[in-house]
């Protein structure tokens, strides 16, 4: 197909509320990134009250416990839309606080468990320790094996079933700082701590996620044409392996 005949849609969840350390950032790589080839994007930003319909790729991004509190309740109320949404093959991008609410719970220190909507089969509980710092991991769904970015967090994820880690961490912390990997991913659905913004800095992964947003719109695997990624990729070799 003529990518100047293929449309996405992105829908930004909770923005006002969950928006931390650039997130918003990966917003603009996924439309500059398909603009530049000339495909068409519908974005959506979606606030408390605001009603969810059927989209190609759903966001969000990373906040503190009160704005978490704030969307959590909101969230569940669209849980089983947003399941079969996943179901669907649509894809979901969670950054820290947004990844959180895709498992099945936060549980804070001193407050009540936040329920998340499980897209992910994972939970996370409140760390006495802050991680912060570049996180370089090693991915294997990619012909460019490392994702690079920068965390910030006190949750420790734990994944069980069949969500398995968006990657091995190789420098940095990740989900917990014990078991060496970093996000998940289940179906289209991902989930990561990487701030910074992430896919600016890895092209490779924001392409991807554009391939398989397609693939589910159109029913066939689309292959994007390529872009001059120089300055994205002296970036992005430039953190591999970078701890500060």
């Amino acid at each position: 197909m003529d990518e100047k005949d293929l449309e996405i849609t992105i829908a930004h969840l909770y923005p006002k509320l969950l928006n931390l350390y650039g997130d918003m950032g990966n917003i603009i790589a996924l439309q500059k990134r398909c603009q530049w080839r000339g495909i068409n994007v519908i974005y959506k930003e979606i606030n408390i009250n605001d009603n969810i319909d059927d989209n190609d790729i759903y966001f969000i991004g990373g906040g503190q416990d009160k704005q978490q509190e704030d969307v959590a309740a909101e969230l569940y109320k669209h849980k089983d839309f947003l399941t079969a949404q996943r179901d669907k093959g649509s894809v979901f991008l969670g950054i820290c606080g947004g990844y959180q609410l895709m498992g099945h719970y936060y549980q804070p220190f001193d407050k009540e468990k936040l329920q998340g909507i499980s897209l992910l089969d994972a939970y996370t509980t409140a760390g006495k320790k802050r991680f912060i710092g570049n996180v370089t991991c090693k991915i294997d769904f990619l012909s460019l094996k490392t994702l690079v970015g920068f965390e910030n967090h006190s949750g420790l994820t734990y994944l069980s079933g069949e969500t398995k880690p968006l990657g091995i961490i190789s420098t940095g912390n990740g989900n917990n700082g014990i078991d060496k990997t970093e996000g998940a991913r289940y179906k289209n659905v991902f989930g990561t701590y990487l701030h910074g913004s992430l896919l600016p800095k890895n092209p490779h992964f924001a392409d991807y996620l554009i391939e398989l947003a397609l693939e589910k719109k159109y029913g066939e695997k689309i292959k994007l044409s390529p872009l001059n990624d120089e300055i994205e990729m002296k970036t992005h070799n430039s953190l591999v392996g970078k701890a500060y």
